[in-house]
């Protein structure tokens, strides 16, 4: 990777709980409609179970559960995101629910900034930074601290 496509490049927003998120575009590998979830035995909250997308197993996780939000279920403008990750060194496909997908927007690192110890809902250490756009704020994951497994110690 470049260091522009690090400083500047799009990223997809969604919405939790009335919040809106972003994540860079080149994690995602597509948005689909919400699937069945199967439950895994014993598995930590964070992920939860798997679904099948398009005939791969893809790890279900729940980014409210990791964000110190309450639980859910999937609405009308309820999305999955199919993310495309490394996890422990191997590339991944992960799934997680967005209450609805909004937009592409184009990020600039160099405009970020930092996020607030202060009055901040979620765990720092989840977000990159907060950008503005239009009024808005945008909260930028980390995708890396976000998705890694919390089994890893």
């Amino acid at each position: 990777m470049t260091e522009t496509s690090e400083i500047e490049g799009m990223a997809l927003t969604f919405t939790l709980q009335g919040e809106t998120f972003a994540i860079p575009v080149a994690h995602v590998d597509e948005i689909i409609d919400p699937l069945p979830v199967t439950r895994a035995p014993n598995a930590d909250a964070f992920a939860p179970g798997l679904i099948n997308v398009r005939g791969a197993i893809a790890p279900f996780v729940d980014l409210r559960h990791r964000l110190g939000m309450k639980p859910a279920g999937p609405c009308e403008t309820s999305r999955v995101l199919v993310l495309d990750l490394v996890v422990s060194g191997e590339s991944t496909k992960v799934a997680m629910m967005a209450d609805a997908v909004d937009d592409i927007t184009e990020t600039n690192l160099s405009d970020l900034e930092a996020v607030p110890e202060l009055g901040v809902r979620w765990p720092t250490e989840y977000l990159k930074g907060v950008a503005k756009k239009d009024g808005a704020l945008i909260i930028l994951l980390d995708v890396e601290a976000t998705f890694a497994p919390t089994n890893l110690n």
